[in-house]
């Protein structure tokens, strides 16, 4: 095998890893909301959780890249153990769909498909039309690379060292020891099979001299988890070690089955003269039998797991993510609605600060008022680590609708940080009236309230229409109409407190802290109307 050989090889492998991201990033783009409502629709069901695990896996194309997605979730407390445990195993299971696909032997018709998917890709105007083109092209290019790979390893069918090589794999203990290590080293477990395929179709190896390979990649390919969960959670830290423990058991079964029983001949019956398919076969067979066996004990892999990884998880601060986790930005279609719990925690956060806010000021109590300083310094800090995460998250492949939800959450934890901030406006209001330095009377104590309960209920109303996946255009109305009474109220309320002022009822320093009040209360109205209206804008937009 000369060194043209050699480019050739290595450039068939990268159009073939090239082809596999393309593909699957786009069938990632394109079954986003289907995959991110699976995913959210997440149940304590293990046979549920496997079925998530299997279908997000063959669409991404990579049992890592998902396990590395789980550890992240669960890092963020958003996936509990028992379900991130029986998502990886059906990661395992969805991981085999591209050798599966590779046994089809498209490659001769491959570069009708990269010129098709191309032109796709370059004359097509949706975004729909050129993500199939991209989908189409990566097919090719997986096919094309998978070709080329092939016939440079041509000339190892007569190399007597190669053959000694390949046979020494035969030995369990060295066929086990190359899956690991190679698979480990490429972090692909995808790419290792599609290789032993290209050395099949170049008729060099037979399947008993690759079965053992590919058990040991199963093992490999839990590398790429296990240096994701460094700095992460206890619990991530587990699920992490049951993608360890699943792929270890799993390993030693098939490799007993093979020494013991002839597994190999069984297999090589199910595709006669086909190594080719033989070899996905047996990657299929390993995770399909593993998780039929092991899935039903879950549980005992938890214990486990926490006998490994002992001890318990720190309760996090409030000023920490909640939702979101730097690893989840490696699977795309989940970060878009982690960013959206996130942003409504802090929505959540600034509504409970006007009630607390409004108490200080109605009943005179200086620890509401520390409360609101003290979870405004949780709102500032969500703004910030939000804002980080949508400026990455604009550097994404993701679609459409997505793009629009980023696009208008800048605007919205804008007006969330700006609702806090007039809240810590009220609170400085009230610490002048607790501290003596300002009067209201009664009557002006009456109109606040009148307008707070306005407010109330606008903030109400703009939340639900946030959090609402497809709001009702009586919402909307619902929300201007509230906002052009508070106007008006507002201006009722200012120039009552002018005649007050003008009959000497009230003070310099009373009407001063009234406009502020009245100016701080219309203000949050203003920016409650612009976070309901923020959903309009997402369908407008793009």
């Amino acid at each position: 095998m000369n060194f043209d050989n050699v480019l050739m090889m290595l450039s068939g492998l990268g159009l073939f890893l090239l082809g596999m991201k393309l593909m699957s990033d786009s069938l990632e783009i394109a079954a986003g909301s289907q995959l991110k409502a699976l995913i959210e629709r997440l149940t304590k069901n293990k046979y549920m959780g496997a079925l998530v695990g299997l279908v997000v896996t063959a669409i991404i194309h990579s049992s890592a890249a998902t396990t590395v997605m789980v550890v992240g979730l669960v890092n963020a407390g958003v996936m509990e153990l028992a379900q991130a445990s029986s998502v990886i195993m059906g990661a395992n299971i969805g991981t085999t769909m591209t050798g599966l696909m590779v046994a089809m032997d498209l490659a001769k018709i491959s570069p009708i498909m990269i010129f098709g998917g191309v032109s796709m890709l370059f004359f097509m105007t949706k975004n729909k039309y050129k993500n199939i083109g991209q989908i189409i092209a990566g097919f090719g290019m997986l096919f094309f690379g998978l070709g080329m790979m092939s016939n440079s390893m041509e000339p190892l069918r007569n190399s007597e060292s190669f053959a000694q090589l390949m046979a020494s794999f035969k030995n369990p203990f060295l066929g086990l020891l190359a899956g690991i290590v190679v698979t480990a080293i490429i972090h692909s477990s995808t790419a290792i099979v599609g290789v032993l395929q290209s050395l099949a179709m170049a008729g060099i190896v037979d399947l008993k001299s690759v079965v053992f390979i590919i058990y040991g990649q199963n093992i490999g390919t839990c590398v790429t988890a296990l240096m994701a969960c460094a700095g992460t959670n206890r619990t991530a830290k587990r699920a992490a070690v049951i993608h360890l423990l699943f792929n270890v058991i799993g390993t030693l079964f098939f490799t007993l089955i093979t020494l013991l029983a002839p597994f190999t001949y069984w297999v090589e019956m199910l595709a006669q003269g086909n190594v080719t398919a033989q070899i996905p076969i047996v990657h299929l067979l390993f995770n399909i039998v593993t998780t039929a066996i092991l899935l039903p004990m879950n549980k005992y892999f938890i214990k486990i797991s926490c006998q490994i990884i002992k001890g318990e998880d720190e309760i996090k601060s409030k000023q920490s993510l909640l939702y979101l986790d730097d690893r989840i930005l490696s699977t795309p279609i989940v970060v878009v609605s982690q960013i959206l719990k996130e942003t409504e925690r802090m929505a959540d956060l600034a509504k409970s600060n006007f009630k607390n806010a409004m108490q200080s000021l109605f009943e005179k109590d200086i620890n509401k008022v520390n409360k609101v300083y003290e979870e405004e310094k949780t709102i500032d800090y969500l703004n910030g680590t939000i804002t980080e995460y949508l400026v990455k998250t604009n550097g994404l492949d993701v679609n459409d609708t997505d793009k629009r939800i980023v696009g208008s959450l800048f605007h919205v934890i804008s007006d969330i940080e700006r609702v806090g901030d007039y809240c810590e406006n009220i609170c400085e209001v009230s610490e002048l009236i607790i501290s003596g330095h300002a009067v209201l009377n009664e009557v002006a104590i009456k109109e606040i309230k009148e307008l707070n309960d306005m407010i109330k209920e606008i903030l109400d109303h703009a939340m639900f229409v946030f959090s609402s996946k497809e709001p009702d255009q009586k919402l909307f109305d619902t929300v201007s109409k509230l906002e052009d009474a508070i106007d008006e109220k507002t201006e009722i309320l200012k120039e009552n407190h002018v005649k007050r002022l003008n009959d000497g009822e009230c003070d310099a320093m009373s009407g001063m802290v009234f406009s502020d009040l009245t100016t701080s209360l219309e203000r949050i109205a203003d920016h409650a109307t612009n976070i309901a209206f923020s959903m309009k804008k997402r369908e407008l937009s793009i």
